[in-house]
């Protein structure tokens, strides 16, 4: 069986798990009190069950243990298992550490505890770690000390993990933003044959496809944290997994592939840092916040969220086929720098940051007017 047809396979089998569970996950979760209550900070109105991400979780890991026997030999060899269970292991205890949070809403303190438990995991189980860089201008891929790799490396894995809780706030955003991610990664390890990466991001992808049916706007389930922080750890490791080991990638791409939700992380420390607040105090200010402030409604906004993540994850795909060129590190600083001056422009359009503060803005416009009156000198 060609192998195309059996990742196709194992999508459709997550998806229909996904399909199954997620009804009757919402089920549990009332019945073991893990639910969502309206306040001032959230958009909803009603008590609305959590725990959702334990149907993308039941979804993957039993997409991929139905498809394991369906697998021809030597497709995936012994280093590959080594990051698959890598992924199985440490999701595992995110996804417990999620659902107890879904039900007896843990402490900040304790969840940071059990995402370094997780990411430590993963780097001393399973001696997964970003071990090799691709510093721009460079000649190839250099070697990261074992002392630095091991921080490194538990740094990305926490902060992947908890950007894309940030933005879990609106129906559908979180799993939609992670779903284009995966889909990115499915496109770009096809790119590269690396099949552990693409089996597991399809299974992934077709779990997260399933959840959204019931997570779209109007809600039926939210994913709570078990689901923001089981993708958001999923993404983390993928991301670094799929990649780290091919020289030809810059160190740029799996920043672009989640450039959604660490742009969204970025501000927010910035929008907190700026007004004297606590780095991990919880605010309104976020990009799915401000675009519904501007007037957007809750579809429009996570449409239009979605569509920066595709941006996004195209730019990622650019990247990637691009980097093997002799003009790949101008090309890489050229991408940089156009990806900072319209993040500025766009936080400063919606006031992410400050909604009064446009420096760039402003800047452009002095520019544009002083363009024109000369131009308008020069006429007369």
């Amino acid at each position: 069986m060609p192998v195309g047809l059996l990742y196709t396979i194992g999508f459709i089998i997550s998806l229909v798990l996904a399909l199954v569970m997620t009804p009757l996950v919402k089920k549990l979760a009332f019945k073991v009190g893990a639910i969502d209550k309206p306040n001032h900070r959230k958009v909803h109105t009603r008590i609305m069950p959590r725990l959702g991400g334990l149907a993308i979780y039941i979804a993957f890991v039993g997409g991929f243990f139905l498809l394991s026997p369906l697998l021809p030999d030597g497709l995936l060899r012994p280093s590959d298992m080594k990051l698959i269970n890598a992924l199985l292991v440490g999701g595992t205890i995110i996804i417990l550490l999620g659902a107890l949070d879904d039900r007896f809403e843990l402490s900040a303190k304790v969840k940071l505890i059990g995402q370094i438990a997780a990411a430590c995991v993963v780097v001393f189980g399973f001696d997964v770690k970003i071990d090799l860089l691709n510093i721009p201008f460079g000649e190839s891929m250099q070697p990261i000390a074992h002392w630095i790799a091991i921080p490194i490396t538990i740094l990305w894995i926490v902060g992947v993990t908890n950007a894309i809780n940030l933005i879990d706030g609106l129906d559908g955003l979180a799993a939609g933003v992670s779903g284009i991610a995966i889909a990115t990664i499915v496109v770009m390890a096809s790119l590269m044959g690396f099949q552990p990466i693409i089996l597991l991001s399809t299974l992934l992808l077709g779990g997260i496809v399933g959840f959204l049916a019931f997570n779209f706007h109007p809600a039926k389930i939210f994913m709570g944290d078990s689901g923001s922080l089981f993708l958001g750890f999923s993404l983390a490791t993928l991301s670094m997994l799929g990649f780290k080991q091919v020289t030809i990638v810059s160190f740029v791409t799996p920043l672009l592939i989640i450039g959604v939700p660490l742009s969204d992380t970025f501000f927010a420390i910035i929008r907190r840092w700026v007004n004297k607040r606590p780095v991990f105090a919880p605010d309104k200010g976020h990009l799915h916040h401000r675009l519904r402030d501007l007037g957007f409604s809750h579809r429009k906004t996570v449409l239009i969220i979605w569509g920066v993540a595709a941006i996004f994850g195209g730019l990622a795909i650019v990247q990637s086929t691009i980097v093997q060129s002799s003009a790949a590190n101008w090309i890489t600083f050229a991408v940089i720098c156009l990806l900072m001056f319209f993040l500025q422009i766009g936080a400063e359009v919606t006031g992410i940051v400050d909604k009064t503060r446009k420096p760039l803005i402003s800047f452009l416009n002095r520019i544009f007017l002083r363009t024109k009156v000369n131009a308008e000198s020069r006429s007369k």
